[in-house]
């Protein structure tokens, strides 16, 4: 029997041994299958398609399509489609299953023309020939093909296949979109992924909002869309990887309110995994109540950073973990306010600010392919050949879908960024101005140019040893000390802002003498570990999350939804909250895990800042100032 007989494609049951009740509610299930068909899919697939129920399929197996192209379902389940109800799981399983197969004969090109197959076969043997992921070049767009899917370039994309920078048109073999997947299933080839998500796609009515972009495209391929889908919510959700106690812990992104799309560059520095300095997005994000607008780059406490790192749960950054793949890459998403501190007191590197020229539907394409990985990518990080570099320009490529990105090919921030400039993608002319740059955000000085101002005040009033701020930073505190009492107000007060600066570099100094401390001990399975070494591997251990918001949820798949909010909310603040515990009871310990050299360095420099903290308070007052605090 054929169901329906007004449709291109129609499903031949075999009825042969099928009593009254089988039939009929086999019939049922397969006018329901062509009931969410898309009419194109119908239309495309003009054949007739045997449906079989085998007793030969593994218990496990509801169904699959043979090599003949024939549909076959598992017998076992009969007798339970006989007595289920409509929203009954099993039923509901059967039909997922029919449409699976269906969208795997669809994109594999299973019915259509004679030479269309012929020719389709030849692009398979060479695709397999090679190991490629996608058909090979020669394939596409000659018409032998006129409906496959998984071979399609924007759909490899965003299903987590993006070609490989450096390579070519080569693309990647591992889908790391791994996190918060409907079916990991889908992981394995772009076939799978096409048959699942065509799946979800056409029964699933949250989809549209778990999976905006895909959802768009297969709207787009089929010219068409379920009826039963979900409003969705304007804004993305995401989880802000900072600690301040100040800042939410979750967070919505609107497109709406997001102005411009900026490249942020940290410059280079000596660190071997930093000179060639760091690739981020800045989203120039609207203050509420602000009209979207040119006045929005004040509104900087608003913005937000994109930025692919190598995410490492206790190891200072090595050089040959980098290069052999042992890190993680993550997307973090973080306040601007909190990358300028990072970048400019603690690294004293300048970070500059440089406008991307993407039109409307391209940033919030990006936003939303942005907030997509953030909650199911974990990737590798190389640092030559996946870096933060490769991993923007990704992002760029498959969240906006702009033609000028695709034959970009970059390894290195400044290279990236030179290539946007000369393909009219990015404007560098609001930095001539360095004043004007740094007024309106576009720049950011690193503070060593600061200190460097602090430490020629210094020097024009004691005959200090050094001529250059990074050199005097790296004296010890003992001999820094020597100066603290010989200057004036001014000299005093510029003494100690270098001061702070020192302590600051100590302090970065000591987490990544510690961080290497640990590698060591996991490394060799150290097994005497005191209290305050096991709270800290705790602490580290347990920051992860905030490099993997999908470890906060549970059953669900693609961006959470409303349902999902109260969980994400409890368990971010339980987190969080234990993480500042756990970091505060740490630096009250810290000092105990330190070498005698180190900790004396950290007291000495303790005491020059109350040294001279309370020399400015003296000077002040005999001035006849206001007393200081």
């Amino acid at each position: 029997m054929c169901l329906p007989a007004q449709a291109a494609l129609r499903l031949v049951l075999q009825s042969d041994d099928l009593n009254q009740a089988e039939l009929a509610a086999s019939q049922a299930l397969l006018a329901d299958v062509s009931r969410v068909l898309p009419p194109v899919l119908l239309s495309r697939l003009d054949a007739e398609v045997p449906v079989r129920w085998s007793s030969a399929l593994d218990a496990s197996v509801v169904g699959r399509a043979s090599a003949s192209g024939k549909l076959l379902l598992n017998r076992r389940q009969l007798s339970v489609l006989v007595a289920a109800q409509d929203a009954d799981p099993t039923r509901q399983q059967l039909l997922a299953t029919l449409v699976h197969e269906i969208a795997h004969l669809y994109d594999r090109g299973r019915y259509g023309s004679d030479r269309q197959r012929r020719l389709f076969q030849r692009c398979q043997s060479q695709q397999q020939s090679l190991g490629l992921v996608g058909l090979p070049s020669w394939c596409r767009g000659q018409g032998e093909r006129r409906f496959s899917l998984s071979d399609d370039p924007r759909l490899l994309d965003l299903a987590g296949w993006p070609e490989r920078v450096g390579e070519r048109g080569a693309r990647v073999k591992v889908n790391h979109q791994r996190d918060r997947s409907p079916d990991r299933y889908e992981l394995t080839s772009p076939s799978e992924f096409v048959a699942v998500n065509v799946e979800y796609f056409l029964l699933d009515p949250q989809y549209a909002c778990r999976r905006p972009a895909l959802f768009a495209f297969f709207r787009q391929h089929f010219n068409w869309a379920p009826e039963h889908v979900q409003s969705c919510s304007a804004s993305y959700p995401y989880l802000n990887a900072s600690l301040d106690p100040a800042q939410q812990a979750l967070g919505r992104i609107d497109p709406q309110r997001v102005y411009a799309v900026h490249y942020l560059l940290a410059e280079p520095n000596q660190a071997w995994a930093s000179r060639w300095g760091h690739s981020m997005l800045r989203l120039v994000i609207c203050a509420p109540g602000r009209p979207v607008g040119p006045d929005c780059m004040l509104d900087v406490d608003q913005h937000l950073v994109l930025s692919f790192r190598a995410f490492v749960e206790d190891v200072q950054l090595s050089s040959w973990d980098g290069l052999t793949g042992n890190y993680p890459s993550r997307l973090f998403i973080l306040p601007l306010t909190q990358v300028v501190d990072e970048y400019t007191k603690l690294e004293l590197r300048s970070l500059s600010s440089i406008p991307l020229q993407l039109n409307e539907q391209e940033r919030k394409g990006l936003i939303e392919q942005a907030a997509q990985l953030h909650w199911s990518y974990d990737g590798t990080y190389y640092f030559i050949t996946n870096n933060c570099a490769v991993e923007t320009l990704k992002l760029l490529r498959s969240g906006t879908a702009n033609a000028e990105l695709t034959d970009l090919e970059s390894i290195t921030p400044t290279g990236l960024l030179a290539l946007f400039e000369g393909r009219g993608l990015a404007d560098d002319s609001e930095l001539a101005d360095r004043e004007w740059a740094m007024r309106r955000g576009y720049f950011f000085d690193s503070y060593r140019e600061r200190y460097q101002v602090m430490l020629e005040v210094v020097r024009a009033n004691l005959e200090v040893p050094v001529e250059r701020v990074d050199d005097w930073l790296t004296l010890g505190a003992a001999q820094r000390a020597a100066w603290l009492s010989a200057g004036d107000q001014r000299t005093t007060a510029a003494l100690l802002l270098l001061e702070q600066a020192a302590q600051r570099r100590q302090l970065l100094l000591v987490r990544q003498e510690l961080k290497a401390r640990y590698q060591a001990l996991r490394g060799t399975g150290h097994k005497g570990l005191d209290d305050t070494e096991q709270l800290m591997q705790q602490l580290l251990a347990n920051s992860g999350y905030l490099s993997r918001p999908a470890e906060l949820l549970g059953a669900g798949y693609g961006l959470p939804q409303a349902s999902e909010w109260q969980q994400l909310q409890q368990r971010s603040a339980e987190r969080r909250q234990g993480l500042l515990d756990m970091a505060g009871n740490l630096d009250e310990q810290l000092l105990a895990l330190l070498d005698a050299g180190r900790r004396n360095e950290i007291e000495l420099g303790k005491r020059n800042i109350r040294r001279l903290a309370g020399r400015l308070r003296a000077l002040h007052r005999a001035e006849g100032g206001v007393q200081l605090p």
